[in-house]
């Protein structure tokens, strides 16, 4: 049983920044490409950014591309989540998730190409 813990939410005010954290046990981390999804209250959960097993890859929306940077390390089993200029419409709940295939190096934006999920971690961003 995987097992993704995330950390490093909290309250900040726009233009600030956060760290956030996604330990992960139970399989070969580094194995995986890990990705990140975001949740604001009343909407669907959708893509943040991904990058796959060895972290040569980075994929990013939009509308965090610059300001956000994914890293892993994979002596850690830990996947971060630089958010950096953050914004008032970056508030939601944060997820972690690991993708279902070994060795994946594709953009994959659906949460449906994810099979295990953190408990995720809330980010609030005041104007």
């Amino acid at each position: 049983q995987v097992q993704l813990v995330e950390s490093g939410g909290g309250l900040v005010q726009a233009g600030g920044s956060l760290r956030l954290s996604c330990v992960a046990s139970g399989r070969t981390f580094s194995s995986y490409a890990m990705g990140w999804f975001r949740q604001a209250p009343g909407k669907e959960r959708d893509f943040v950014a991904s990058i796959n097993w060895s972290a040569y890859t980075t994929y990013y929306v939009d509308s965090v591309k610059g300001r956000f940077t994914i890293s892993r390390d994979n002596a850690k089993n830990t996947v971060y989540l630089q958010m950096n200029s953050l914004k008032p419409e970056d508030t939601a709940i944060y997820y972690c998730a690991t993708n279902r295939r070994e060795y994946a190096s594709g953009r994959y934006v659906s949460p449906d190409e994810y099979n295990y999920w953190g408990q995720g971690t809330q980010v609030t961003v005041s104007s």
